[in-house]
């Protein structure tokens, strides 16, 4: 038996695997060299058939004799093509079926898109077909124009609609043809008529301004010679009677003719009064030469296009989302009936009238909305929160009293069946897919089932907090796979912090694609606290460089500054270029504050005070919502916070500044702020298989030659090769390594307090104490390592440098 297991696995897989038409690169190779060569051969053939065509009709019969010599520049196997498929099927139409074959060539060899080569050949047919059909109009049987075929169909169709008839068909035809493929319609057609006349006109009125005859003695052979022209009786003019009495002047006025009226005006010149002269300073000649200089090249070149290096640069599709059988809310009317009447029996033992009550269906909780009769005290209800659970016996109670906006009291009850919200189902939205958000997220579904979509470059930055498995991971994972489908790889860039070292490893494979990373560092997903800290002071280089951007060009946030450069008013010899979005992704900030605190934190406040407006956006997760974790500062910067479920009402008030988030009931389930209202949302779910598609769709297509790179930044206290010249060390370079071999400790603050220093200084014979190998390498908050275990051994060290 244990030897049957394993043929019956293996069966399956050999004919799964059979149906894959999957080519290699080699056989990509082979088959699209082959299809380009089919090609060249068969319109080399159909070129030698118009030529000894008639020649070769004799040898087709005998095509198994070698006796027999055909004059086709392919001998045998050209002839019978030729014959086949000129002759006996489509007439000179069937060139385009060379044509055809190399190109699926040329397809299969650059492995280009393969619905676009479905779509020529289909349309190639049509046209072969609609071109035997209008050549065998004017042939005849034994003319090759229209082929056989065009010529049997001509037979077949003016038998029964007659010549007048298949002509017109042959019309429509071509009418169908032009607006499906070229999408003509009958305004363009007019659009064009009336370019034309519109040109013509034109040409007639330049023409006429051209024709100026000069007044002399010979004005009437001149307007004979007008009239002879333009064929119009032209009389000799006329002179107004006031006209007499201006003497004219030496120099001959001119004659103005005008197409529309057969009549010469004569317009003598008169002296006229000296003009005013006015003059007015441009104080913004320089702005507007610029302006013009701009508008050129906008002329010449278009608006500048941040994608056209991944021009080809294909979003992912929909196909790679899963789709689940579950999704779409089902209404269970026994479970609404049960507990509209539970909701009631409870209050009214509280003596608690009701005047109306409606339920709205969500994906995994009801809202039940309740007018209280008059005189009932809203706070009554909302300490009844725990009876109504109890009669209930649902997981968790939240009572909103009053709805903002509504004079309803709330009562939110989870459903007994819940449904799953993919992010299939809000990616696909027309909410989502038609917004015009800088920065759109789809986060997932209200409780009236409506897709919730929010801009992160409005936030402007995010906290996420719960407890742990209660759906932060899969949030984020949504939040980073909104931004995939919906923008381009220049358009943002993602720095994504991990300290689990599991959670974002995925996006990975889209390093080039969308990651930003340091300059020195091989890894995109910065897994360690020591990156994390000069990552973050790194960024904080990048928001001064680009505040500096935004200063010299005058704009007062990145989207002006980007419309702006797009428009090519702002010169990149000058420094100056596109500015992607960079979104700042920590999956676990309490890690990073427990072992680096406030050198994490102090960079990440000033990014969240400072940076909304130059583009740098900030998605911090936590499971720790403490309040040494989520301070006082993090939290005055970041008014858009997420609450998954939390197990404390304490942990509630960290993050929402109010209770709820401890009554929700998991498995994505959260209360979104934006500083006002709290809004109950289901977080859209996406696997872990999901994103692995996506990045691997993604990382499949051409990217950039590197991530984006930041700033370079050297820590204060980060040690450097570079001071390996005894001449330049510092006086005290020996008397600071006595007292941190003494101590056998390596910090600053040591050398700072021992011998009297200020802390830059400390922190350069630092530098130059690890270049010598006295002391290790920089341990974030932690001291060096002392390498030297005594003074003795310091001695020596000292003595073999020199």
């Amino acid at each position: 038996m244990a030897k049957r297991k394993p043929k019956t696995k293996k069966a399956p897989r050999k004919k799964l695997k059979a149906p894959s038409f999957k080519l290699s690169s080699q056989q990509k190779l082979v088959m699209g060299s082959f299809l380009v060569l089919a090609g060249l051969l068969l319109f080399i053939s159909f070129i030698s058939f118009l030529f000894t065509g008639e020649a070769d009709q004799s040898t087709l019969t005998e095509f198994g004799s070698r006796e027999i010599k055909t004059q086709n520049w392919l001998r045998k196997s050209g002839a019978w093509l030729s014959d086949f498929f000129i002759q006996r099927s489509f007439g000179i139409a069937s060139f385009i079926f060379s044509g055809l074959i190399f190109l699926s060539g040329v397809y299969v060899l650059m492995n280009l898109n393969k619905a676009k080569l479905l779509k020529h050949w289909f349309w190639g047919i049509l046209i072969i077909i609609w071109l035997s059909l209008f050549f065998g109009f004017f042939g005849n049987q034994s003319a090759i124009l229209g082929g056989t075929i065009g010529f049997e169909m001509n037979t077949y169709l003016q038998d029964y609609v007659g010549k007048i008839g298949t002509a017109l068909l042959l019309l429509f035809g071509l009418i169908t043809y032009l607006a499906m493929r070229f999408n003509v319609t009958f305004d363009s057609i007019i659009k064009v008529f009336k370019s034309t006349k519109r040109e013509i006109k034109t040409d007639l009125t330049e023409l006429k301004d051209d024709l100026i005859v000069p007044l002399d003695n010979n004005l009437s052979e001149e307007a004979e010679a007008i009239k002879s022209a333009f064929e119009i009786p032209l009389d000799k003019p006329e002179v107004k009677q006031e006209n007499k009495e201006v003497k004219p002047k030496t120099e001959p006025a001119p004659v103005k003719i005008t197409v529309e009226t057969p009549q010469i005006e004569i317009e003598p010149e008169i002296e006229a009064e000296p003009e005013l002269e006015i003059k007015v300073e441009d104080v913004t000649e320089e702005t507007s030469e610029t302006n013009n200089l701009a508008n050129k090249l906008v002329e010449d070149f278009g608006l500048f296009d941040p994608t056209l290096e991944l021009a080809k640069y294909q979003f992912p599709n929909l196909n790679l989302l899963k789709k689940y059988d579950t999704e779409g809310i089902k209404i269970n009317q026994e479970e609404l009936e049960e507990n509209k009447n539970r909701i009631v029996d409870t209050l009214s033992n509280y003596k608690i009238g009701i005047a109306s009550i409606k339920a709205t269906i969500g994906p995994t909780v009801t809202l039940y909305e309740i007018v209280p009769e008059a005189g009932i005290r809203i706070s009554k209800i909302k300490n009844l929160e725990d009876d109504i659970a109890l009669s209930l016996s649902a997981l968790g109670i939240r009572i909103i009293a009053p709805i903002p906006g509504k004079g309803t009291i709330g009562i939110e009850v989870p459903n007994k069946n819940s449904t799953i919200v993919s992010m299939r189902s809000v990616i696909a939205s027309k909410k989502f897919q038609t917004s015009e958000m800088q920065l759109p997220i789809a986060l997932g579904k209200t409780i009236s089932n409506e897709t919730f979509v929010v801009d992160l470059a409005k936030m402007p930055h995010l906290l996420m907090a719960g407890a742990t498995g209660q759906g932060k991971s899969v949030g984020l994972n949504a939040v980073l796979t909104s931004l995939l489908y919906k923008k381009h790889p220049a358009e943002v860039k993602f720095i994504l912090v991990d300290p689990k070292k599991v959670e974002l490893t995925l996006f990975n494979k889209i390093e080039r694609h969308y990651l930003a990373k340091l300059p020195d560092s091989e890894d995109a997903i910065i897994t360690d606290n020591t990156k994390v800290i000069n990552t973050l002071n790194s960024l904080c280089i990048e928001m001064d460089n680009r505040y500096e951007l935004l200063k010299n060009a005058m704009c007062r946030n990145i989207a002006e500054y980007n419309a702006k450069f797009k428009s090519r008013k702002l010169n990149p010899n000058d420094g100056h270029q596109f500015l992607p979005y960079i979104v700042l992704v920590v999956d676990e900030f309490a890690d990073l504050i427990m072992t680096a605190g406030k050198e994490v934190e102090t960079p990440i406040a000033r990014l969240a005070q400072l940076a909304r407006a130059i583009g740098i956006h900030l998605i911090i997760a936590t499971q720790r919502p403490s309040v040494n974790v989520i301070t006082g500062i993090i939290k005055a910067n970041f008014p858009a916070r997420i609450a998954f479920r939390v197990t404390s009402k304490i942990d509630s008030r960290t993050i929402l500044d109010g209770s709820g988030a401890d009554q929700l009931i998991g498995r994505g389930d959260m209360l979104y702020t934006q500083g006002n209202d709290l809004i109950r949302v289901q977080c859209a779910f996406v696997d872990t298989p999901e994103v692995e598609k996506i990045t691997d769709f993604i990382g499949s297509q051409k990217a950039y030659p590197d991530a984006y790179l930041l700033p370079e930044y050297v820590g204060e206290e980060s040690g450097t090769s570079l001071d390996v010249d005894i001449s330049d060390r510092d006086k005290l370079f020996k008397d600071a390594a006595i007292v941190l071999v003494t101590a056998q400790q390596g910090s600053a603050s040591l050398l700072q307090r021992k011998l009297k220093l200020g802390y830059n200084r400390a922190g350069r014979l630092i530098d130059q104490l690890e270049a010598a190998g006295i002391v290790g390498p920089f341990e974030g908050s932690k001291a060096r390592q002392v390498l030297i275990p005594d003074l003795i051994a310091l001695d020596q060290h000292l003595e073999n440098e020199i």
